[in-house]
């Protein structure tokens, strides 16, 4: 895995854990796209179902925790710089 990418997500982990006053579902669809993510990154997984690519979904979570969380909102757009330079 790219460093930066690595160093993006380690980043997010830490800011999701740290974060109490995200909601179940935002929280739910987060670990959903890191795990999403790891698959993609992981040249020997199956590839899953097409669905909205993980940059886009990221993005989107980005814009609805810039108001309440904007540390998190961040972090992720952090993360949605790293997948493009990654190329994911």
């Amino acid at each position: 895995m790219p460093s930066a990418l690595h160093q993006r997500l380690e980043a997010l982990h830490v800011e999701l854990d740290g974060t109490t006053a995200v909601d179940a579902s935002s929280r739910q669809a987060l670990i959903a796209l890191l795990g999403d993510i790891t698959r993609l990154l992981d040249k020997s997984a199956p590839p899953g179902p097409p669905e909205q690519p993980v940059a886009e979904r990221l993005e989107a979570l980005a814009l609805g925790f810039e108001a309440k969380h904007p540390a998190l909102g961040t972090t992720i757009r952090q993360v949605v710089d790293a997948l493009g330079k990654a190329g994911i």
